[in-house]
Order: C-alpha cells, then structure tokens, then sequence
C-alpha cells in the first residue's frame, strides 16, 4: 500500500466531496447552456456505446439490434453513427458476424457485473471474448479487494487482463456508486490509468447509485493530472442512468471544460447507454424517434 500512497500523492492532493460539489455546480451553470444544441447532441450520439445486457438476452434479438444499426445510415444519412456496440461475450460472435459496419464491438468481461471470481477464470474469459472478434473490453475493478486495501492485488489483476486484451482496449469500471468518498474514486482512477486502462468507466449500471456527475468531474480530473504527467492519453465513459438528452450534455460538459475539446471524440469520450440513442435522436428531430 506504501506503493500506491505515493503513487497517490504524485498525482494530485485528496479531495473533499464539498469541493467537488462547488466545481461541479460552477462548471454546468457556466457552460451547460452553451453545449445544449443539436451540434453537442450529435456528437453524443456519436459518443454512445449502444448496449444489450440483459439475461434475457437472445441471439435473435441482439441480431435485430445489429440490423438496425446497420441501417442506420440509410434512414438517417445524415447522422454519425454510434460508437461501438456493447454486448455479453456468449453474444459477441452473433454481433461480429452480423455487423456489416465499421464499427467496433465491445464486449463486458471478467465476470461482470461483480468481478468476484478467480483472476484465472478472468483472464481466460477476456481472451476467449477478444478471440471472438471484441475490440474493446469492458471489466469491473474488483472492488472489494480495493476497499480491503489491496491495492498492488487490484494492479496486478488489471494489468494481466490488459495483457490478455492483447491489441483490444480495456475499458476499467470503477462502479463508482460502491466506493465511499471522492478520494476513494480518485485513488481507483489513477490506480486504473496505472495500470493499463485505455478508458475508466463509472459504472456497472447494474448497482445504485450508478453513474453521478460528481464522480464524472473526479475521473475526468485524475484524467487530465495523468496526462500532464505522462503524455497518456485515457478516455472517460460515465455509464449507468443517463438516458436523457439532459444528461448527456451535463456528462459532456463536465468532461469538456476539464479536459479539454481534443476529448470530445469517441476515441476518448464514450457514453454507456441502451435508452439515450432514441432520445438524442427525438431532441434532434424535434419529434418522438423510437428507432432503437
């Protein structure tokens, strides 16, 4: 744990949920009203990771999901198209061999939502999922070993899966609603991006509370800290809740006046949502849309 306390302090001082709450408050009430318009909410669509996770999931219905994006861009060829399709990994090789796009399919992994099995079962499921044909992967911090203090165990395990990702991205969930304090969410950010993470990522969607923009504004700052001392460049992905077109252009905010416009792409920003694309949509049409 010595380790990581300096690891910790290198990267920035501890900060109070006071704190974060003003920034927060000062930042939307600067900004929100000049990122609300359909510019911004195209680039939201753009930003989504457009995803399926349910048990009751069938081979069938997350092909008709694919089918629909493949069609996107005949119904509305005016539109970007989402980012990337994020499914379970026994459903990775359905959306693979249906997509006829160039779009990546993501895949959550290493027994999600939980992440409490043996790091062995981890390891083998992200490599059998990438071999499936996942270019981007998706796992959970284990985050009971990271409350217990084992911090160096919760590196070591990121950085094996990241090497079982091989040339996939990891995507780091921090299920920020299970963590206590925004300090707790800063030490498991820098934690992530130090280990290997391509992109940290809020939540599971599967706990309460999910995604909070206060936990938005923390990562989206332990971002910025990281790259200024490293060069690095990690993305940001809230998930979990936001399925309003409200939402959307808070999280956007946040993470732009943070981290700047170059974040502002899906290589660096994605949302995780399976409601937001109909309401983006409904606000850019200015009509109800229920395409997806």
């Amino acid at each position: 744990m010595e380790k990581f306390k300096q690891l910790y302090e290198d990267y920035g001082s501890s900060l109070s949920c006071e704190t974060v709450k003003k920034a927060v408050n000062d930042i939307l009430e600067q900004h929100f009203e000049e990122n609300n318009n359909v510019e911004v909410y195209r680039r939201c669509f753009n930003s989504i990771d457009l995803t399926s996770l349910h048990t009751t999931d069938t081979v069938e219905n997350i092909a008709t999901m694919v089918e629909k994006v493949n069609a996107f861009k005949n119904n509305y060829p005016e539109m970007p198209q989402v980012a990337a399709l994020c499914v379970y990994p026994a459903m990775v090789t359905t959306a693979v061999e249906t997509l006829n796009v160039d779009l990546p399919v993501a895949s959550v992994c290493a027994c999600f939502p939980s992440s409490q099995t043996f790091i062995e079962a981890k390891i083998a499921e992200v490599a059998l999922t990438v071999a499936a044909g996942a270019k981007e992967i998706d796992v959970v911090m284990s985050v009971g070993t990271f409350l217990s203090g084992r911090h160096l165990e919760v590196s070591d395990e990121l950085m094996e899966l990241k090497s079982a990702c091989r040339d996939a991205h990891l995507k780091v969930i921090l299920e920020t609603g299970s963590l206590p304090s925004v300090e707790a969410i800063r030490q498991a950010s820098i934690l992530a991006m130090a280990s290997g993470a391509d992109f940290i990522k809020t939540s599971t969607g599967k706990t309460e509370p999910a995604a909070t923009i206060e936990a938005a504004y923390v990562m989206c700052s332990a971002i910025k800290t990281y790259y200024e001392k490293t060069g690095r460049k990690v993305g940001f992905k809230p998930a979990g809740g936001i399925s309003t077109t409200d939402d959307a252009v808070r999280y956007y905010t946040i993470a732009k006046t943070v981290l700047g416009d170059e974040w502002m792409n899906n290589g660096l920003f994605r949302i995780g949502a399976s409601r937001l694309a109909n309401n983006l949509l409904s606000s850019i049409y200015q009509k109800e849309i229920k395409y997806y």
